[in-house]
């Protein structure tokens, strides 16, 4: 591959850099950008020294298209990795089509005023990378994305057809915090207040938030509460998979987690204890 450049340094993004760094004989070399640039350099120190990969850092402001045009020219990237926040996947792809820069993210796109969040907006976009000799590589997480891999091998190599698919998204880690998240705070609570989906019988049926809920024994981990909830890779898969019948997206949560959300949702999102993220500690929406 050669270059990459990685819009963001978050949690999730922190985690993709390092295994990129593990790889350094495919990501020779390496532009972290922010719109903190310290961030960068301090990843930077920490992974130099341990890694092949030669790294570098700029800054950058995701939303806006000329910054990221500029940075891009100046890179001069072979793949643009977006691991901002998902509401910067438009801006980020509009500088991918202008300076014909392959592109890979790993959560689909949500306008910022509306929780809301489908293909329809990315998909939009399929002509126009065609046209310009580029390809847009979307859901490239674990879910989306890993579920995705593991649901196309299983039916290329596994089964003659798949009816069903049940995606079960549990995390067996316990911070010790009464109200953590593994990834981006706003995004988590947005995901699991809006209303729940699955795909049935070629139609998509709509529940309430957090209103099908299932047990689940997990192998390793134990008895799990997990609750359905609408997943961006139910859309690919419902296109993809010939003959499916149904699919749906369960992800676990703690009852600690579940009650802080609901004083969250009872007092309108203020007076609550910080939420933690990333070790730092966070009010939520005052």
């Amino acid at each position: 591959m050669g270059k990459v450049l990685i819009i963001g340094c978050g949690g999730v993004a922190s985690v993709a850099i390092h295994k990129c760094c593990q790889n350094s004989e495919v990501f020779e070399e390496m532009c972290i950008a922010s719109r903190t640039k310290s961030k960068c350099d301090a990843l930077k120190e920490k992974l130099e020294g341990t890694t092949k990969t030669k790294i570098t850092t700029a800054q950058v402001d995701a939303n806006n298209v000329d910054e990221l045009i500029a940075l891009i020219n100046e890179v001069k990237p072979d793949v643009v990795l977006n691991l901002a926040l998902p509401y910067q996947d438009l801006t980020i792809m509009d500088a991918c089509l202008a300076t014909k820069t392959h592109y890979v993210d790993t959560a689909n796109y949500e306008p910022e005023d509306t929780a809301k969040f489908e293909y329809s907006w990315q998909w939009a976009y399929r002509e126009r990378f065609e046209q310009a000799g580029i390809t847009a590589l979307l859901g490239s997480g674990f879910d989306p994305g890993v579920t995705s891999v593991f649901s196309a091998y299983a039916l290329k190599h596994e089964f003659d057809e798949i009816n069903y698919i049940d995606i079960l998204d549990c995390n067996g880690g316990d911070h010790g915090y009464p109200f953590a998240t593994n990834f981006n705070p706003e995004i988590n609570i947005r995901e699991v207040s809006a209303k729940g989906s699955y795909w049935e019988d070629g139609h998509w049926v709509e529940t309430e938030p957090m209103e099908i809920k299932r047990e689940y024994n997990f192998d390793g981990v134990g008895q799990k509460d997990m609750y359905l909830l609408h997943h961006e890779e139910i859309e690919s898969l419902a296109l993809n998979i010939p003959g499916i019948k149904r699919i749906r997206f369960f992800m676990t949560f703690g009852q600690s987690y579940l009650t802080h959300l609901k004083c969250l949702e009872n007092v309108g999102m203020t007076s609550i204890e910080p939420i933690m993220y990333e070790g730092k500690e966070i009010i939520p929406l005052q």
